[in-house]
């Protein structure tokens, strides 16, 4: 079930690609009918090509070598977790197409084609768009500032609810702070049995994390002076049972 706020003042996808990559502690990779799962291998170079440390006797090394070149011959699979549990907690999902080289001790990945997917649907982003654009600077920062915020400032985020429609938040019995990037705030409200997510955009973008303290501010601010919405309803969900 959606919800009736306005999405405004958002990344690019282009952007968000980039982002989940340079966030992302892992990520899958097929190649030659195989699947294997890397933790803490890969790292992402300005044009977004990606270096991969694999073993010595990897499957995937074997594969890169005698994959045809400028072919297709693995698929990159990222996924962008929300760092504070909330249902559905994958908000978007990064597949990279592309072919491997192997250089200096590790593999390097160049995309040509780079599918994001989103609740709302998927998006084919042009190989030039998702070499130009660079990540979030709220990117590497967002789980502790989001987490942070859930975890010690629960009061501040209930307030932030007066700026949100009051037919969003009918039936709601929690809000949690779902993703925050230089452009807004994203509030993940769950009823008893669906959710949806409202977007508090920022009133212009915030470039390091001392902005967007200040953005905050602003945000609780105008929440002070909203109307109150109705108090959350406090009932068991059904992930309370």
């Amino acid at each position: 079930m959606g919800d009736s706020q306005v999405w405004t003042a958002a990344p690019a996808a282009a952007e968000q690609v980039r982002s989940v990559l340079a966030a992302a502690w892992s990520c899958a990779v097929t190649a030659d009918g195989g699947r294997e799962e890397f933790v803490g291998a890969h790292s992402i170079d300005e044009d977004g090509r990606v270096s991969l440390h694999v073993p010595e006797d990897s499957a995937l090394l074997a594969a890169a070598i005698c994959a045809p070149r400028g072919e297709p011959s693995a698929v990159l699979e990222f996924a962008d977790v929300a760092p504070v549990p909330v249902r559905d907690r994958v908000r978007a999902r990064v597949w990279l197409a592309g072919w491997f080289t192997a250089e200096d001790g590790h593999l390097t990945f160049r995309a040509t084609r780079v599918v994001l997917r989103r609740p709302s649907g998927a998006v084919v982003v042009g190989v030039e768009e998702y070499t130009a654009a660079r990540p979030d600077p709220l990117a590497l920062a967002e789980a502790h500032l989001l987490t942070h915020l859930a975890d010690c400032h629960g009061d501040a985020v209930e307030r932030l609810t007066r700026l949100v429609d009051s037919d969003s938040l009918h039936g709601a019995v929690r809000v949690q702070p779902l993703a925050v990037d230089r452009h807004g705030l994203t509030l993940r409200i769950e009823r008893a049995r669906t959710h949806g997510d409202v977007r508090l955009p920022f009133h212009t973008p915030a470039d390091d994390v001392s902005q967007l303290t200040e953005r905050m501010h602003v945000l609780l601010t105008q929440a002070g002076t909203a109307s109150c919405p109705r108090p959350l309803q406090r009932q068991r969900t059904d992930r309370d049972r």
